[in-house]
């Protein structure tokens, strides 16, 4: 059986939340945006913030030793181009295809590009689409990944069903409030049966609940991470660290808490790094994913769950990362995501 392995990882996200009165109609909110500025695209069809970050991520990838037939492109995203679709009249930049088709175009591959967009899962699920085109031979190689910017009409969608958070979120504090957006990219280059951080099981279910509420009991959030461990021939105990959706909505929160609960009780040290990026919708698993890389490689410690220790103890008390956590010892990975319309996955990394 074929191994597909990351070979290498970029990443850009927002390193801190901030407030800002300026998107939503004078109210005030906390958003993770990136404090960087990126230098404009010549073809107007591909000017775009977040085809401008691809491109910076792209030229830190090393993709040598392929041809450009090799390679293919999976981008997770859901709001590619929407802020600069409705300043402009350019009705290619609301095309949710437009920035895996930005990036098979700047690279100059010739091989199979598309973007998945399944909410907050789309990252993912862009690991599944990769893996199966390796697995079936249509590459020898797929940047994998996901990108969204901040835009306004997706904010002031969250502002009106109520969940943005007036405070930094506080994911499964009892003083949670809701989320805070944030803009983020990452890109991975998978490959077969060679040295990398193994992808080693993905879970994918669908709640058919409700369109924007998560099932309180998170059956089907629990059955996701359940094949996932399948998937990867694991128990349980071999999770070493998970990566918590965390979005710090009452009723993610509650729902995740009951998914983690069922599969581990409170043996497996958890966090949510939104605290730290902001919740970056379509690229929230792909950032997500990345951090798990960056511990399985040594490059960083398992991140501190950030709240302000007030733990909601309606939930079912899952363990939540302190500080200063060895990482050493950190073999598996794990990465939840839970988006609108019940989508449900899960991805296992390990060395």
């Amino acid at each position: 059986m074929d191994v597909i392995v990351i070979t290498n990882a970029v990443g850009i996200y927002a390193e801190g939340l901030s407030e800002d009165n300026s998107i939503v109609g004078g109210k005030s909110f906390y958003f993770g945006k990136i404090d960087k500025e990126f230098p404009e695209i010549d073809d107007e069809r591909y000017n775009l913030r977040c085809n401008r970050i691809l491109k910076y991520l792209a030229d830190k990838l090393d993709l040598s030793g392929y041809e450009k037939d090799d390679i293919a492109v999976v981008i997770g995203t859901t709001n590619s181009g929407i802020e600069e679709f409705e300043t402009s009249d350019n009705k290619h930049h609301a095309e949710l295809g437009n920035p895996a088709e930005f990036l098979q175009k700047y690279l100059g591959l010739n091989n199979y590009a598309a973007s998945v967009s399944t909410a907050c899962t789309s990252g993912i699920k862009a690991f599944a689409a990769a893996r199966r085109l390796l697995e079936n031979d249509v590459c020898k190689a797929v940047i994998a990944g996901g990108i969204d910017t901040l835009a306004s009409m997706p904010i002031y969608g969250f502002d009106a069903l109520e969940v943005l958070s007036h405070e930094k979120t506080n994911p499964f504090s009892k003083n949670r409030s809701g989320i805070s957006i944030g803009e983020a990219g990452a890109l991975f280059l998978l490959e077969k049966n060679k040295d990398g951080i193994k992808i080693m099981g993905i879970g994918e279910t669908s709640d058919a609940y409700h369109s924007a509420t998560p099932d309180p009991e998170g059956v089907q959030a629990a059955k996701a991470i359940q094949i996932a461990l399948e998937d990867a021939g694991l128990m349980p105990k071999d999770i070493d660290y998970i990566n918590l959706h965390g979005t710090g909505t009452i009723s993610n929160d509650l729902m995740e808490a009951n998914a983690v609960y069922k599969v581990f009780g409170s043996s497996v040290p958890a966090s949510s790094t939104k605290p730290v990026t902001g919740h970056c919708l379509g690229a929230a698993a792909s950032i997500e994913t990345f951090f798990c890389y960056e511990i399985l490689k040594g490059l960083r410690g398992i991140p501190e769950h950030i709240y302000d220790g007030e733990y909601d103890e309606s939930l079912p008390k899952i363990n939540l990362a302190g500080k200063n956590l060895p990482s050493n010892d950190v073999k598996v990975c794990m990465c939840n995501a839970f988006g609108f319309g019940g989508t449900n996955a899960v991805l296992v990394l390990g060395k």
